[in-house]
């Protein structure tokens, strides 16, 4: 991995220089738009809509368009006097339990790593924050843009969580939360029933995305100029059910199938052979 920040962890009077990485990456399949007759790159010109001419990049300022559709430039020198902090630090403002802070806000997530001769400081509030049980609320500079920040530890290392401001976070109002929908008890219990047969110990490796396989498989068949095969179609053909309880009393049983392990049939021995009666000496007919 390369980091692409370096800084430090603010904590009272301690400063740990750290360096920080990207902890997780995209896998989806990449595309270019082409030419469909020849395979050729299509290449878009930078052009102004009021004069129709094209525009060097370095002549582009950034705008914002107002309700009444004018347009504000902005210039380096506006974003020059903006209070962004260039420290360069992840400044530590509380401490507070992990279940108090929603998962909703994660937005982000880096892994931090000792920079120069700050291992010890960092082994030091690292082993301090873990046994807190808790996890700093910080607040870092990252590609011009302050965020509030999460940092917990996860397998010996510092994991950085960047966080949405609230007003980022929108409200779920949905009309059919002020409506009094009743639940049976019997409904209830068989989706607890449900619940219970299908809680399981959370293991990501035995999960894949099925649909960037089949996509892979096919950009290998055409690359190589073989026939592109369908992947089998998996669509349940089992009616579906009208009636809620019934719905849930049937996936309790398909649960309990799935989980239940095939019992192995003892092997049958084969039959013994069949022991044929011995033959009688044959006697001699006297002349």
């Amino acid at each position: 991995m390369r980091s692409i920040w370096k800084g430090a962890i603010s904590f009272g009077l301690v400063t740990i220089p750290v360096k920080l990485y990207s902890a997780t990456e995209q896998r989806d399949v990449a595309f270019h738009q082409v030419h469909r007759e020849d395979g050729g790159r299509i290449k878009y010109k930078r052009v102004c809509q009021i004069d129709g001419e094209e525009v060097p990049y370095g002549d582009i300022a950034k705008g914002f368009e107002l309700p009444s559709g004018e347009m504000v430039v902005l210039t380096d020198e506006d974003f020059a006097d903006l209070p962004l902090t260039t420290s360069r630090r992840i400044d530590v403002l509380q401490f507070t339990p992990l279940e108090q802070v929603d998962p909703i806000y994660f937005n982000k997530t880096y892994y931090l790593e000792p920079d120069g001769h700050g291992a010890k400081p960092y082994v030091l509030l690292r082993d301090a924050l873990e046994q807190s049980g808790q996890v700093a609320v910080v607040k870092v500079a990252l590609r011009q843009r302050e965020s509030l920040a999460t940092l917990r530890v996860v397998d010996g290392v510092f994991v950085l969580e960047t966080m949405l401001w609230p007003d980022e976070v929108r409200q779920a109002a949905f009309p059919f939360l002020e409506e009094e929908i009743e639940v049976r008890p019997q409904e209830l219990a068989m989706a607890s029933s449900l619940i219970e047969t299908m809680a399981a110990d959370f293991d990501p490796s035995e999960y894949k995305d099925a649909y960037r396989e089949a996509l892979q498989a096919v950009i290998d068949a055409k690359a190589e100029g073989r026939d592109v095969v369908q992947p089998a179609d998996r669509s349940d053909d089992a009616p579906a059910a009208t009636d809620l309880l019934a719905a849930l009393r049937a996936s309790v049983d398909a649960a309990k199938k799935s989980r239940t392990p095939a019992k192995k049939t003892p092997a049958r021995k084969a039959p013994a052979a069949k022991k044929e009666p011995a033959k009688k000496p044959a006697t001699r007919k006297s002349a």
